[in-house]
């Protein structure tokens, strides 16, 4: 049986981590799910580093940084830390933050975390179950959160698989 982590912070606004749960538990009875929360983005790296270690296949990192200048420093030391800990085990770790600055007001806001926390739970899934599917992608402006940006026109390879 296939295992995926789930980590997320109190800090959030939303409870991103139940969305992850509840999605990759729709998609498949051959997935265990492992869940845990820490307080803030910069506790996700060894948290994730942790479950990989203890036999998860792939971990979803689930985050929301602030507004301010500082928040996007420590979103951006959280991400180099969780980059970190893919490479010392050879891991996937999928990152999803959602910048509380990224919407106008909280309703916006929530849609946008429950999206793309719902579209990275997927691909964490097909990672590890269909990924002949995310090559099927490849190239098309998949967008995780708000409307798929679409492919250049002309950026399809000549070339079909």
């Amino acid at each position: 049986m296939r295992r995926i982590g789930v980590v997320d912070t109190t800090f959030s606004r939303v409870d991103m981590g139940s969305i992850a749960v509840s999605e990759l538990r729709s998609l498949g009875p051959n997935l265990k799910v492992i869940r845990r929360t820490v307080p803030g983005i910069k506790d996700l790296p060894v948290e994730c580093k942790l479950l990989l270690e203890e036999g998860c296949d792939i971990v979803i990192a689930l985050g929301m940084p602030g507004k301010e200048a500082l928040d996007k420093v420590c979103a951006h030391e959280a991400s180099t830390g969780l980059i970190h800990a893919q490479l010392m085990t050879n891991k996937h770790i999928i990152e999803v933050f959602v910048h509380m600055d990224e919407a106008p007001d909280d309703r916006t806001l929530a849609m946008l975390a429950r999206n793309r926390t719902v579209e990275h739970a997927k691909s964490a899934y097909l990672m590890l179950f269909r990924p002949e599917e995310l090559i099927r992608l490849a190239g098309t402006g998949q967008r995780q959160g708000f409307e798929d940006a679409g492919p250049v026109k002309g950026g399809k390879s000549a070339i079909h698989h």
